[in-house]
């Protein structure tokens, strides 16, 4: 029988030879999930063999994985900003970017916003991060999508946060009541052009939504939309953030001024590249 230790080294080898990015550490998420181990518990059982029920367990999980799917899909869920989110196809799989997003309201937003809107809220991510941060806030996530709606609602059970979120079907604010007013707008819309997302990794071309992930108009179109659209649904000083393409953020600095919005902001996720834009509508 082969050690733990063995069948790490046997199965990154393996994803490298696929093209799976960081194949160690994806060999050894997988075969902590397959043991029912925390990654950490690995390094103290190297030596200890594998038995062939847990080989069994785990080798039809290294075959999807080596056929691309996300590591996300296979083992059900992803850690997102304290909170285990359940993952499949139905909507995006939150990113780190996103979580630095959520990291950055809680820590500007002071005091906390009596009223959010997470446009797009897909798995529920954004929303439930903040209704966790936040608990007097009222928080509406709206998505188009009736199975990410589904997900939603199952995460936030799942968090204990199903009576603190609501979810409703939208296609951006078309069914949000014209006279409701937030202080806080966020959205992770899609952003992509079509071209970045035929180059992009099989992980995501071809197993999460591509109507979630791409736009228009080189990406912009979107953006554009909630930039127009969100001043109607804006308390007065009131915020609007939103999750952008990297090379956006100019164009999307005259349109929030020809929109009304003020104190426009450049925001860089952690890798240093403008990914998120801030802007505030007036206070009267």
């Amino acid at each position: 029988m082969l050690t733990v230790l063995e069948v790490i080294k046997k199965t990154a080898d393996f994803f490298a030879a696929k093209g799976v990015d960081s194949p160690r550490l994806n060999a050894e998420l997988l075969i902590g999930h397959a043991l029912g181990l925390p990654r950490m518990q690995l390094y103290v059982q190297f030596e200890r063999r594998v038995q062939d029920g847990e080989l069994d367990r785990l080798r039809p999980l290294v075959l999807r994985r080596a056929k691309r799917e996300p590591l996300q899909h296979i083992v059900g869920q992803v850690d997102f900003f304290g909170l285990k989110l359940k993952a499949d196809r139905r909507a995006l799989i939150p990113r780190p970017e996103t979580e630095r997003l959520v990291e950055l309201l809680v820590g500007r937003c002071l005091p906390p916003p009596s009223r959010v809107l997470d446009l797009g809220t897909g798995g529920g991510a954004i929303a439930l991060g903040l209704a966790r941060s936040w608990p007097e806030a009222a928080i509406t996530g709206v998505d188009l999508s009736a199975e990410a709606l589904d997900l939603a609602a199952e995460n936030a059970l799942a968090a204990g946060l199903a009576a603190r979120v609501l979810f409703l079907r939208s296609d951006w604010f078309a069914q949000v009541p014209a006279d409701e007013k937030f202080d806080l707008i966020v959205a992770n819309p899609p952003y992509l052009t079509p071209a970045e997302l035929a180059g992009s990794a099989p992980e995501v071309r071809e197993h999460e939504p591509a109507g979630a992930l791409a736009a228009a108009d080189d990406g912009l179109a979107d953006l554009r939309a909630l930039l127009a659209a969100g001043r109607r649904h804006a308390a007065p000083g009131a915020v609007i953030a939103l999750e952008t393409g990297t090379g956006h953020h100019a164009a999307l600095a005259d349109l929030a001024r020809t929109h009304g919005w003020e104190q426009f902001e450049s925001l860089p996720d952690l890798a240093g590249r403008d990914r998120f834009v801030l802007a505030r509508a007036p206070a009267a």
